[in-house]
């Protein structure tokens, strides 16, 4: 009876397959399959690739947003939700109208780009293998992607009106100047810096600017004593968290397989597996650190451990043998817990989902890691130390440049009275005081 029910099925399958064959002969029109080239046939498939991959990271924002909703309290989920929402959509005005010309157009002395728009010029100095349009929404969820990490480090208490015009200034100035420097033909790409789906660009990016919007805002209220004790102030579901982690693992095959900017590539394979391993090892080791030191395996930071193994990956993830990428993700694991440590606890910059540690700490490691594990030219593979200086000069490049430029952004929002809510719509939630809703009608607040 199986194998009579397999033969049917096999069969059913096999004519589904015809039908929708022939129903696509039909669509195109004669003579259209026999003109086509191989050089055609290539740039098709290489463009729906890059499409869906496209696709696959604008779904890692709901992600990102179930992450922060679930790990920040429930009087604010609906504000974490109108924050990433609008990032988005902001954000992709902003970059394709700004942002995108400033990182790829003609370079200006190594620095920015200065030539060309997206919406009117073809960039043919960027060689593309495929139509404009689709490399210009395979950026756009990638600068989209750098602006929505810092809105779990703000959460809770920024004003709504201040964060959208961070959003807009990341995504058209920011995060584009790093990104000229490592892929638009900048200075950074001419040294021959390697980061091929953004630990740096992207991640560094969104972590130090996650980091400078914290700092400027200051803790929420109740988190630091003043005798310097730290009080947890947890999430309201870490259901909900676990579905976002599980939905940026699944987008970030997109995120860095996509990088590969064709579907031909013959290291798509290694991007993948080393993406899937290093997110595994980060998770693993995040979950035995937290066990030893605590007698209990903490389950958030075991998620954010399998976040800090992809951006520990995300530079390296066609430079890394499989083994580096353990190793990699399994570093990166380990140095999330301590760096959300000293950042809540000596530093004292208040940050309710990690995201400064898991975006911009394992951003800085991903980035170095390459120097050390690259199997061609890395440290540990016989290479010297000359690319491992190269990617520490990055590192300290987008450091300066976003410090700098974040820190001056925020300073201006406070001094317009735009950054921070009142103390009493803090405490009531911000879904009341922002938005005049909450996002659980029937559920009490804590």
């Amino acid at each position: 009876m199986l194998g009579t029910n397999c033969l049917t099925y096999q069969c059913r399958r096999a004519f589904l397959v015809i039908l929708l064959a022939a129903a696509l002969l039909l669509l195109i029109p004669a003579g259209t399959v026999a003109a086509a080239t191989t050089e055609d046939l290539v740039v098709a498939v290489d463009s729906i690739w890059i499409l869906v991959a496209a696709f696959l990271v604008f779904f890692m924002h709901a992600g990102f947003a179930m992450v922060e909703t679930g790990f920040t309290r429930a009087k604010n989920a609906g504000n974490i939700i109108m924050k990433n929402f609008m990032t988005f959509s902001m954000g992709s005005i902003s970059y394709t109208l700004i942002g995108f010309t400033l990182m790829f157009g003609l370079t200006a002395a190594g620095f920015v780009g200065l030539s060309g728009h997206a919406l009117t010029d073809d960039f043919t100095h960027l060689g593309l293998s495929v139509p404009i349009y689709v490399f210009v929404i395979f950026q756009t969820v990638f600068a989209a992607t750098a602006a929505t990490i810092v809105s779990g480090a703000v959460a809770e208490r920024i004003k709504f009106p201040g964060y959208l015009l961070y959003s807009v200034v990341l995504t058209a100035i920011i995060y584009p100047v790093v990104g000229h420097w490592v892929w638009g033909g900048g200075f950074l790409e001419e040294l021959g810096f390697v980061d091929f789906a953004g630990s740096t660009v992207v991640h560094g990016t969104g972590g130090v600017a996650a980091f400078m919007g914290a700092y400027f805002l200051g803790a929420r209220a109740g988190k630091y004593n003043e005798d310097g004790t730290v009080n947890a102030l947890p999430g309201h579901s870490i259901t909900l968290g676990a579905l976002g982690v599980l939905i940026l693992w699944f987008g970030w095959f997109g995120f860095n397989g996509g990088s590969t900017l064709s579907a031909l590539d013959p290291d798509m394979g290694l991007v993948v597996v080393n993406t899937n391993l290093s997110a595994a090892a980060g998770a693993i080791l995040a979950m035995l650190v937290t066990w030893m030191r605590h007698g209990k395996p903490d389950v958030s930071m075991t998620l954010n451990g399998a976040l800090a193994g992809l951006v520990s990956i995300t530079a390296g993830c066609g430079n890394l043998s499989p083994i580096g990428a353990i190793i990699a993700g399994a570093i990166g694991g380990i140095i999330l817990v301590f760096s959300v440590e000293i950042i809540d606890q000596k530093i004292k910059v208040d940050d309710p989902v990690g995201a400064v540690s898991v975006h911009g700490t394992c951003g800085i490691w991903g980035t170095l890691a390459v120097g050390f594990l690259a199997t061609d030219g890395g440290l540990f593979y016989g290479g010297g130390a000359g690319l491992l200086g190269v990617q520490a000069l990055g590192v300290v490049a987008m450091v300066a440049w976003v410090g700098v430029t974040a820190a001056v952004l925020f300073a201006i929002i406070r001094s317009a009275a735009a950054l921070r809510v009142p103390r009493e719509e803090e405490m009531k939630g911000l879904d009341i005081g922002e938005h005049g809703m909450e996002a659980y009608a029937d559920f009490v607040p804590r």
